[in-house]
């Protein structure tokens, strides 16, 4: 599927401010890490213009711009363009291995602080009540947490903030896609399973309010296979439909803009907006 993306993000302050160190996380995720996809087109401008900038890539392959920026300015704004054609992954070879599984390399996403023992007690109740509707199939089980998290879940947008608790988005049933995603990890690495959080776009046009947002998606390391996605805000598994920006342990490690900036009695606005059209 092509997808063509523009991502506009503005920041306008009320006094002249200095801009830190940024990290933008705003350039699609190509090759094997992806389920395969290619970057045809792609143009990123910042405003003020920065004084340095630096391409590089993270730990699982996800890339992203260094900048440094010098003087004042009275508004920062990114605009992100590019056309990416995405692969459908190969069918998964099933039976999946026995559990638990591990990630070679990444062990953040299920080593110590991020196993069953620091999943929520409520969490794992329900990830195991899951699991034995499940028969202890795990192909079973992805299907099946996927597929319940969407129904049972209240999707909204929330523009801002950083993703609620597991827990507070299972007592809940309420969550925006970033919370469901986080629901999602907890739930698989209670059962052994690697997980990671995916920042990135979709091509389903719905939202609650008409508009296009950044989204995001859980991805499971499957021995043998390697990293799957899995959307469980729309119910399905992750396919050629998305376009994947960034992959990290948790939430903190994908957001598309990260920076700080220095000023006196400073008050700031955030615009933004996002267009994707996806053809194939």
């Amino acid at each position: 599927m092509r997808f063509s993306v523009r991502h506009l993000t503005r920041y306008n302050y009320s006094e002249p401010i200095r801009l830190g160190p940024h990290l933008l996380r705003l350039t699609p995720r190509g090759g094997a890490a992806s389920g395969g996809g290619t970057l045809i087109a792609q143009d990123l401008s910042v405003t003020p213009a920065p004084a340095a900038r630096e391409e590089a890539r993270g730990a699982d392959g996800s890339p992203f711009t260094r900048l440094e920026f010098a003087g004042e300015t009275r508004v920062f704004a990114v605009e992100s363009r590019f056309t990416f054609d995405t692969a459908a992954p190969e069918p998964l070879v099933l039976p999946l291995p026995g559990l638990p599984w591990a990630a070679p390399g990444l062990p953040e996403t299920l080593g110590p602080g991020q196993g069953r023992d620091a999943v929520d007690p409520e969490v794992a109740r329900f990830s195991d009540a899951l699991m034995r509707r499940a028969g202890g199939q795990s192909a079973t089980f992805l299907a099946t947490l996927t597929a319940e998290l969407f129904t049972r879940t209240d999707r909204h947008i929330r523009p801002s903030g950083y993703a609620q608790s597991a827990a507070e988005t299972l007592i809940t049933a309420r969550g925006a896609c970033r919370d469901i995603a986080v629901l999602f990890i907890a739930a698989v690495r209670a059962q052994g399973m690697p997980a990671r959080f995916v920042s990135g776009y979709q091509a389903r046009a719905e939202s609650v309010d008409g508009k296009r947002h950044l989204h995001a998606w859980p991805e499971v390391y499957i021995p043998g296979t390697g990293w799957r996605g899995f959307d469980p805000t729309h119910g399905l598994p992750v396919t050629d439909g998305h376009v994947a920006l960034c992959a990290a342990a948790d939430q903190l490690g994908t957001m598309p803009i990260e920076g700080g900036f220095w000023g006196g009695n400073v008050t700031s606005t955030l615009e933004y907006s996002v267009e994707i059209t996806a053809e194939g």
